[in-house]
Formats: C-alpha cells, sequence, structure tokens
C-alpha cells in the first residue's frame, strides 16, 4: 500500500465515523488495532484515546499529539465518505491530524525495525479537544510523567491557508479560551402589577451593554481579545415580569492579563445589577484552555524541518483567536504547534474550520508525516 493510499484510506474510515469528545470509543478501538498490526506498545490511561511508545536510540524522548474528536456538525459535504453520524462531522480536521500521526507511527517502527530510530517517541491520540480538555485529562492520569518527555509537537489543518505553506509563530499563536455564565434571579409578578416585580429584562438589558463596553473602555485597544456573547434569555410568560435570566459565552484572548482584566469587570457588572434592579446576579467562569505558548528554542528546527520538504514558512505578527487544547502541554515540556495550509480553491478547499463543508487533500497528510520525521532527527541538534 503507497502512503497515498494509506492515508487516503485511514483518513476516510475516521471521517465517516466520528465521535464526539470523550465518546470516541470505535476510533480508540481503529486506532489500537492498528497499533496491533503494527506491532507498537500502547496504553489507554483514559477510557478514548491511547498512548503508544517506540524506544530510540537515546536517552531522549519526543512526542507527537493528534487530537481524535469530532463535533456535532451535519455535513453537507457531497462525498462519498460523507460522515454516517447524523449530526456529528470531522468539521476541523482530526481526522486528518490523527491519520498523519498514524502514519509517523508507521514510519517509525521501520526505524525501530531496523534499528534507527534516533529517539525514543511517544504518540499521543487525544481526546476530547473540542470539549473537555483531554490534554489536560490526559496529564492529570499521571501516564506521560514516566516518559520524561523532552520535547511534544503537535499540527493543525488552516483551510485559510494555502495548501504548501505553514503558520509558525514563536510564544502565543492561539488564544485562551474560557466560558463564562450570568445566572440572574429576580421576581415575578403580573405586568398590571409590573412595580412588584423585580425584572431581569430589565437586567439583562444593562448586562448587554456593559459587556459591550468592556474591551471599548478596560482593555489596551491596540490588543486583540474576543468577549463573545453567545447565547440569552429572560422570562417566561408575555403578561409576566421576567424572573429568570441567563446569559452565556467565551472569552478569547491571548494576554493572560486581559483575562483577568475582564474576569474582574464582568464581577463588577454582576454586582451591580443586584444594586441598581435588586437582582440576584452570579457569574461563574469554567476553566478554559490556556493560550498555545511555542517555545523559541525549537523554533530553528521546526523551521528546518518544513523548508527542507519544501513547505513555505508565513510568520503572522499575532495569534490566532482559537482555542486549543494542547496549550496544556507545555506544562510538562517545551512544546511546539504551527497550522498547515489546506486552502485549494481549485477543489472547493476553501471553508473554515468548524464548518459543515470542510475538506481538504489526504496528501497535505504525507507532509505532516515528512515534517514529523524530519523534527526526529532533528532533535540531535537541539540537544547539542
Amino acid at each position: 500500500m503507497s502512503e497515498l493510499e494509506f492515508v487516503t484510506q485511514h483518513r476516510r474510515y475516521l471521517h465517516t465515523h466520528p465521535e464526539l469528545s470523550l465518546q470516541e470509543f470505535k476510533t480508540t478501538e481503529y486506532i489500537i488495532e492498528f497499533l496491533k498490526s503494527e506491532g507498537i506498545p500502547f496504553e489507554r490511561p483514559l477510557e478514548t484515546g491511547v498512548v503508544a511508545y517506540l524506544e530510540g536510540n537515546s536517552n531522549k524522548t519526543i512526542a507527537f499529539r493528534a487530537d481524535i474528536d469530532a463535533l456535532p456538525i451535519h455535513e453537507e459535504n457531497d462525498i462519498d465518505f460523507r460522515s454516517e453520524v447524523g449530526q456529528v462531522m470531522h468539521a476541523c480536521g482530526h481526522d486528518g491530524h490523527t491519520t498523519a500521526l498514524m502514519l509517523h507511527v508507521r514510519r517509525c517502527k521501520a526505524l525501530y525495525d531496523a534499528g534507527k530510530l534516533p529517539h525514543n517517541v511517544v504518540f499521543l491520540f487525544q481526546p476530547a479537544e473540542e470539549s473537555g480538555g483531554g490534554a489536560n485529562q490526559l496529564i492529570k492520569t499521571g501516564a506521560l510523567d514516566a516518559y520524561k518527555i523532552d520535547a511534544i509537537y503537535g499540527v493543525h489543518i488552516m483551510p485559510f491557508v494555502e495548501e504548501g505553506s505553514v503558520v509558525v509563530r514563536d510564544e502565543e499563536i492561539t488564544a485562551s479560551a474560557t466560558e463564562y455564565r450570568f445566572y440572574l434571579e429576580g421576581q415575578s409578578s403580573h405586568v398590571a402589577n409590573k412595580e412588584q416585580g423585580r425584572s431581569t429584562g430589565e437586567a439583562m438589558q444593562h448586562l448587554l451593554i456593559q459587556l459591550s463596553q468592556i474591551q471599548q473602555y478596560h482593555l489596551n485597544g491596540l490588543q486583540r481579545n474576543i468577549l463573545h456573547i453567545g447565547r440569552f434569555h429572560a422570562g417566561e410568560a408575555i403578561n409576566t415580569v421576567p424572573s429568570h435570566g441567563y446569559l452565556e459565552g467565551t472569552i478569547r484572548t491571548y494576554d493572560m492579563h486581559d483575562l483577568q482584566q475582564v474576569q474582574q469587570q464582568m464581577q463588577k457588572i454582576a454586582e451591580s445589577i443586584t444594586l441598581l434592579f435588586n437582582v440576584q446576579c452570579d457569574v461563574k467562569f469554567e476553566e478554559g484552555y490556556p493560550p498555545t505558548i511555542n517555545d523559541p528554542k525549537l523554533k530553528k528546527y521546526v523551521v528546518d524541518s518544513l523548508t527542507h520538504h519544501h513547505l513555505n514558512v508565513i510568520e503572522p505578527k499575532t495569534p490566532y483567536l482559537f482555542g486549543e487544547d494542547f496549550s496544556f502541554y507545555n506544562r510538562i515540556a517545551p512544546s511546539y504547534f504551527v497550522f498547515v495550509g489546506t486552502k485549494d480553491e481549485a477543489k472547493g478547499y476553501i471553508h473554515g474550520l468548524h464548518t459543515p463543508k470542510l475538506n481538504f487533500n489526504e496528501s497535505v497528510l504525507i507532509r505532516v508525516a515528512d515534517y514529523y520525521e524530519r523534527l526526529l532527527f532533528n532533535y540531535d541538534e537541539v540537544i547539542e
């Protein structure tokens, strides 16, 4: 089987059978069967996801990560490997990430069999990137501690970057992602006696205005931040004063000071609602993903590994405002994350991440494996 046949077969199987975060049971079994067929040792520290390992010819250990989960999106592509699961789709390219890592496994096993694998290699097939912070969950199991990992690498496809180009950036490359939720409790009354009620509708108007002004008045205007309101509602019936209200959204920033400022201002807004409208208002924050920080010490070898395979390197001045749980890995080892372009207008591969028409050329996945393999050999120079 050629490498193109390999990546096409595996990517399309995974694409046809997507699974949501922490529900990737069949995907995990598929990966396990592949690892068994290659004779690769592995463990399963979480219910879904797999960690595999090969021992190389040094005491250094390099890890490569792929995320394996899909999204609750109904696919609209007219293709023969369209998702067979209703309202679930690999709309973020994780089927591609997984397949590229599988090809890297295959190549590393060939090197191992020939006695030429330069370093120990850990292969992370990680669940729940989209929801649940699978990287953090995996780290918390302690399963990675035994490997004493020296560097961790990861990729993400990027449909807005031309195929053949890769986005590289030191320090922050993706933003932190933090969810917030406001809970409002007032008092209902009939509209004929509305003065007897405490309206969460009135409070909600105030909340919406104040949230929209945080970026304008409380954050550095030169910084890129997103304060997104995703959903809100108030009230129970057409002729009663609203007694319940709810609002939720997400904060995206690559500056942790800005995140702290936003959270502090939200707390003040909640307190002001209680004072102004006599409506109880509480705001709660879900632990999100920190920004993904690329270690500058690894950049030279990342760039060399890309240009060695004739990939064009793009270095943006500012990070993306996506959230990405690869960010957790730099807590255990130096890490580097890049975005691999998949845009191909001639084939219609122009649709964004998290959209129902995302698609790409499988040949890109071979170039990802090329990049990984070169990184593995380049690490000889990193440690000198």
